[in-house]
């Protein structure tokens, strides 16, 4: 082994053998015992679907359609959501490949450990635990919101504003962390159950407001373009503006593309399925299925509501807050806004269930690898699951939601999951290049080019995002970068000779 102080020392990899061998099973079902470290294996394909779908029809759906067809791409969101859904199949095909190859806990971070080298792995898992909280962290905000407003809820301790302790948020989570923590089997069944509540409203949706929709509403289809009329500068004006001095437009194609930088975001989540490969019957087909399907589901209900919506109310007066709900209402329905509010509970605390889950896997990946203090790793005998790191990022979603107004802080979760994302699709050809011999059960089309499209995709959508953002991003990653290098570089298995001998970049 080099000397740790080297480069080659923070570029070592993680032998593929070495990953696959960690997640292998010992027998038909595993004994739990604490000693093996392993989790349960009892997920399938619709499990994986149910998660994927679970996490990324959430807040979205129900309030990014109506901001963007207001502010940006009128009736042709719809448009924008199509764009967003091809860069995201991109991502997920790349996502395909690497879970159905090295089906690990960890997903992003295990696959970059394996490829790129330890030091991206660290900053990748430091992304993934910053993506996941603050994303648990502002749904169970929006959840309490949608509950308080759905029962009349006394604001004091369920509102956004006005509220010191934001009650409502802390319980859900809280309640939702036990689910994660005493089995990835109960994670499902909850999950599954939620998604089909709103999935069937989707559907709802899609069919009863077509009965609804005015031409007039959708002509022309795309709206000439104008300036915006307010302009932003310093911190709060996007990266793209601020280097290439590119003046904001709404409508239009421009205002179009705008939209789906922005829309993009409501389909993230669907990589979380890609954490459950050592909980998962056959990984290196159902990984596939459970990603590839929950995107194609997702899209279909994007577009079709997107469509709708704005078919239903013109662009100009819809509501930002609640679009789908003010346009039943808009139309003399207001029975059906009601529904659609009991669907977004019920999306919410979906969302949140499986950031948890997937929180305590990277968690787990990382304590096993001894880059987080390897009791983090403990399974629970009886649970099968990684019950203290579940159990501790619980209570910090809980404190967070509780008492820290997120709103400024929810942009970190896109620039968070994009970053992740161009990791996946560059570790692709790294992975094929060093490891050509490595059984692909699924392959990207035209690679290297799919993959490298897939990151500067990602790339030109993070460029989209704030400066105040990108600032805040690079100040979690010092301070990760702090942590790596007086603690993880040394403390690594793959430092203590545990593992078997580093292939060095």
């Amino acid at each position: 082994m080099s000397d740790d102080t080297s480069t080659q020392s923070i570029l070592r990899t993680k032998p593929v053998e070495d990953v696959l061998a960690q997640s292998a099973d010992e027998g038909e079902e595993h004994s739990g015992a604490p000693s093996s470290g392993k989790l349960r294996r009892k997920l399938g394909p619709f499990d994986l679907m149910g998660f994927g779908v679970g996490i990324v029809i959430g807040t979205g759906i129900f309030t990014l359609t109506g901001v963007e067809a207001k502010q940006h791409a009128g009736p042709a969101v719809t448009i924008s959501f199509i764009i967003a859904g091809v860069v995201s199949l991109l991502a997920a095909l790349c996502y395909a490949e690497m879970a159905s190859s090295v089906p690990a806990a960890g997903s992003a971070y295990t696959y970059a450990y394996a490829t790129i080298g330890e030091v991206f792995a660290w900053i990748i898992g430091w992304d993934l635990i910053l993506e996941f909280a603050l994303g648990a962290s502002v749904v169970a905000r929006g959840w309490s919101g949608y509950l308080a407003n759905l029962f009349h809820l006394p604001s004091a301790w369920f509102a956004e504003d006005g509220s010191v302790v934001n009650v409502g948020a802390i319980l859900i989570t809280l309640v939702l962390g036990v689910i994660a923590a005493v089995g990835i089997r109960e994670s499902a069944r909850v999950t599954n159950a939620l998604v089909l509540v709103k999935v069937a409203v989707c559907v709802f949706v899609i069919v009863a407001g077509a009965f609804f929709i005015t031409k007039s509403n959708l002509v022309p289809f795309v709206p000439h373009a104008e300036p915006v009329k307010q302009s932003v500068s310093g911190l709060k004006q996007p990266l793209s503006q601020a280097v290439f001095g590119i003046s904001p437009s709404a409508y239009g194609m421009a205002g179009v593309l705008t939209a789906a930088a922005v829309v993009f975001f409501a389909y993230t989540g669907f990589e979380a399925v890609a954490n459950l490969g050592e909980e998962t019957k056959r990984p290196k087909r159902d990984l596939t299925i459970g990603l590839l399907g929950t995107l194609a589901l997702c899209t279909v209900l994007y577009i079709g509501v997107s469509f709708v919506v704005t078919g239903m109310v013109s662009y100009k007066k819809i509501d930002e807050g609640a679009p789908i709900a003010s346009a039943f209402d808009a139309v003399g329905q207001g029975w059906a806004s009601t529904l659609v509010s009991i669907a977004a509970v019920c999306g919410l605390t979906s969302v949140i269930l499986v950031d948890l889950v997937a929180m305590g896997r990277i968690g787990f990946a990382m304590g096993r690898d001894r880059l987080l203090p390897p009791a983090v790793a403990k399974v629970h005998p009886k649970w099968g699951t990684p019950y203290r790191i579940t159990i501790a990022t619980t209570i910090f979603v809980a404190v967070l939601a509780g008492f820290v107004p997120l709103a400024a802080l929810a942009d970190l979760v896109s620039i968070g999951t994009l970053f992740a994302f161009i990791i996946v699709s560059l570790a692709v050809p790294v992975l094929r290049r060093k490891r050509p011999d490595v059984h692909r059960p699924f392959r990207v089309p035209l690679s290297p080019v799919l993959p490298v499209v897939s990151a500067l995709a990602c790339l030109y959508l993070m460029t989209n995002l704030t400066m105040e953002t990108w600032l805040r991003f690079a100040v979690w990653m010092v301070v990760g970068m702090v942590v790596y290098l007086s603690y993880s570089r040394r403390k690594a298995r793959l430092a203590t000779g545990e593992e078997a001998e580093a292939v060095t970049a």
